[in-house]
């Protein structure tokens, strides 16, 4: 591999990663009803061709990281006869969260949630699988399955500020999150 075919921004060679495509495949199997794909993504402690498959989107650098989403996935899209590719960032979907008395900042369990997802160092995982089966739960869509691979990606660049965005989007009061700029 030459220097020109390395991804952009990186220091050492290696295969780019693809979030869209991971998402893309995912949704296919739903779509396509590959139950038993789907299944071995649900076990997280086995490596499977299912998550061989996952990591290859994640190229050379965040193959762990594309497994991990593609667990997520699938762990929302139990049961589920039609694909969703979700919408905003976790913190917008955390929004999401509730009952008929209170979602988001106004549900204590939300409220709770979103609070030890972003005060994680490391990326959260015990964390965001909670917010996941809580949004299927309340039957709500999830996050954006592509943002969330990425943001998760930029967890740790302080630039990106990952943690803050998410819990401005959740405390952002409804139909004001077009009028604000993203940055803070």
């Amino acid at each position: 591999m030459t220097e020109q075919d390395q991804p952009a921004g990186t220091g050492t060679p290696g295969f780019p990663h693809d979030s869209a495509a991971l998402t893309t495949w995912l949704t296919t199997l739903v779509r396509n009803r590959e139950y038993g794909t789907l299944a071995e993504l649900r076990r997280s402690r086995v490596r499977t061709n299912a998550h061989i498959r996952a990591g290859w989107y994640g190229g050379d650098d965040h193959r762990d990281l594309f497994e991990r989403v593609a667990f997520l996935f699938a762990i929302y899209h139990q049961g589920h006869p039609a694909p969703s590719y979700g919408y905003g960032s976790l913190g917008t979907a955390a929004r999401r969260i509730g009952d008929g008395i209170g979602r988001g900042p106004d549900n204590p369990g939300a409220q709770r949630l979103l609070d030890r997802v972003v005060a994680s160092r490391r990326v959260p995982w015990r964390h965001l699988q909670h917010a996941i089966t809580r949004l299927r739960s309340c039957e709500q869509p999830p996050p954006s399955w592509t943002t969330l691979t990425e943001d998760l990606i930029r967890w740790n660049d302080r630039k990106a500020r990952i943690a803050y965005e998410w819990s401005v989007h959740f405390h952002t009061p409804p139909g004001t999150a077009g009028k604000r700029g993203t940055n803070p």
